[in-house]
């Protein structure tokens, strides 16, 4: 039986007739890879990619009901990892429908705006002691992304393929951005004197902010539009996979925004139970929100890593680094214009440990992404450094 399915699939690719009951080998490896999960040619959504969001709304909905208690905290802490994946495949079929450079900005841009009403959110009930929450989640969202994201995404696409290639231009772009927008928003304020403490004062911040949209909205210029090709690769097999129909792209495109909508209320819902197992476990308050970041994280994340697995690591990078350019882009003009409008007091400065851990950060990343050619060793390098960060936190 085996013989003769692969003398069939042999037939099938040599007249280059589809056998209609098999895959071929390409086919089969691409399934594997998982780019037919968001380009399947079936013109409906699968169950779960609406119903686990629908699991979660509801898990909410109890939530209000229902004091808290650790069955329910489990319970949601399944359906966020299940709606991450929902939320995942939703990204995918929009950005397949609409191509790169484009698609890319789907996803990040969409997490990154919850994530800024996020913050913002809590700035505006909570009281100065959130003055530093938005360079926490800032700096934790660099920490994860440049080194976790980037890291996972060389290591498994290196063990995979071996080495992998992506257009240095496109990299060098987004790094020398990123080097400014960290440098401007996250080291000066430590050594100006206009006002106290590692801060900024209202004149600052509004240039801080200008400075902040103008360099990221001249990076999106270049990145859809003066260079698009820079953040192009071609020669893989998903230019050739078809495309979604219209009806699917535009259920995914409502879905998407409620799958990520629902990921960071249960983030949020989960965070009370989370201090308390940090407390008791005796680690620092700071450990809360570098968790947080990591879930709100997760669906670029895991885009990002299945996009090495299949070989197309530019994609990776273009989530990757797209995504943590607007995190600082977006998030600096928010908490601004809320600190001013509240005369709130907002921390931007980090402390000498974190400054250490990002000028490391950004030098590697110049390393890693200066030649256009990556293999396991870097995803390693990367790896290493981001554990160092997480047990620094947690042993200061």
């Amino acid at each position: 039986m085996v013989a003769l399915f692969d003398q069939r699939k042999a037939e099938g690719r040599s007249t280059g007739i589809r056998c209609p009951w098999s895959l071929c080998s390409m086919d089969w490896q691409r399934l594997q890879d998982g780019e037919f999960m968001a380009v399947g040619g079936t013109g409906k959504l699968p169950w779960w990619s609406w119903t686990w969001p629908l699991l979660a709304c509801v898990l909410l909905g109890l939530q209000l009901m229902v004091p808290a208690n650790p069955v329910v905290a489990g319970l949601e802490a399944f359906a966020l990892i299940a709606t991450v994946f929902a939320a995942v495949y939703h990204a995918e079929v929009v950005a397949h429908r609409v191509g790169e450079p484009f698609g890319s900005l789907v996803l990040a841009l969409a997490v990154t705006v919850i994530e800024v009403a996020l913050i913002v959110s809590v700035m505006i009930t909570g009281g100065d002691e959130t003055g530093s929450l938005a360079r926490d989640t800032v700096f934790a969202a660099v920490m994860i992304v440049c080194n976790g994201i980037v890291g996972l995404c060389l290591l498994a696409g290196g063990v995979r393929h071996r080495e992998q290639g992506f257009i240095v231009q496109g990299a060098n772009a987004a790094l020398s951005v990123l080097i400014a927008l960290t440098a401007l928003t996250m080291v000066f304020p430590n050594v100006t004197v206009s006002s106290a403490g590692p801060t900024f004062n209202a004149a600052q911040l509004i240039f801080a902010a200008v400075v902040s949209l103008v360099l990221y909205g001249s990076f999106l210029f270049i990145q859809t539009i003066r260079h698009r090709d820079y953040f192009l690769l071609g020669g893989t097999d998903e230019a050739h996979a078809a495309l979604p129909s219209t009806k699917v792209a535009l259920l995914s495109a409502g879905l998407l925004p409620v799958s990520l909508i629902v990921v960071v209320a249960l983030a949020k819902a989960l965070t009370p139970p989370l201090e308390r197992v940090v407390i008791q476990a005796g680690l620092p308050k700071s450990v809360v929100g570098i968790v947080i970041a990591g879930l709100v994280l997760l669906p670029e994340g895991l885009a990002a890593f299945r996009a090495a697995r299949a070989n197309r690591l530019q994609t990776s990078m273009n989530l990757a680094l797209g995504s943590v350019l607007a995190s600082i882009g977006l998030t600096i003009p928010a908490v601004a214009t809320v600190s001013i409008l509240l005369n709130r007091r907002l921390t931007l400065g980090l402390n000498p440990k974190e400054v250490a851990l990002l000028i490391v950060t950004l030098i590697l990343s110049q390393s890693t992404l200066g030649t256009g050619r990556t293999t396991v060793l870097q995803g390693v390098v990367h790896l290493v450094l981001l554990a160092t960060f997480l047990f620094l936190a947690m042993v200061p």
